[in-house]
């Protein structure tokens, strides 16, 4: 596989594990679904696995890149295989809406799936940078990717803040108590 096409398909993951988080953002807000704590730990997943594609797309592309996306994932993947099987059993109801059939903790996991089969396959097809002096300068696309995937993080890096301070988050939370703390509401 070509190092061009490696280069955009790393930049395609990013620009949809940034739309997963985007759209996290988006309910949190629309909706007003705060995220639980299992629902930070998938984000946080996302973003290991976002930072993965970041630096293959700023240093190079590298094994140990994709292992940083597997283990994200694995991370991730376990937080929303746990929060499924809280809400598997019949009458518990689920933790927010669903989306398509599905509520956001089981999206995120078949995603997370996705991730991790994903990354095995560009394990094993190649395309590695091989002299990392020699990589690529970032493209309109790549950038573009970097700098959505960043804003999004940042956000809900904030917003993360704003909820649960610099303590534990509560199990299930219903206002931002480190801004009204804050604000002295």
């Amino acid at each position: 596989m070509s190092e061009r096409l490696v280069y955009q398909l790393n930049a395609v993951a990013l620009l949809g594990i940034s739309a997963v988080l985007a759209f996290a953002f988006y309910a949190q807000f629309s909706d007003g679904e705060l995220p639980c704590p299992l629902c930070l730990l998938q984000r946080g997943g996302f973003v290991l696995v976002g930072t993965a594609l970041a630096l293959n797309l700023l240093l190079g592309v590298r094994p140990s890149h994709y292992g940083l996306m597997i283990l994200g994932a694995v991370i991730g993947g376990t937080a929303a295989l746990r929060q499924v099987a809280l809400h598997i059993v019949p009458g518990t109801g689920g933790y927010g809406a669903p989306f398509l059939g599905m509520h956001f903790y089981t999206w995120a996991f078949v995603l997370f799936v996705l991730v991790i089969v994903g990354a095995g396959v560009m394990l094993l097809l190649g395309g590695f940078t091989r002299d990392v002096s020699q990589a690529k300068k970032v493209t309109a696309l790549g950038g573009a990717a970097v700098v959505f995937f960043a804003v999004m993080t940042v956000g809900n890096g904030v917003s993360t803040l704003a909820e649960c301070g610099l303590g534990l988050c509560p199990d299930n939370p219903v206002s931002y108590e480190a801004l009204n703390a804050l604000t002295g509401r």
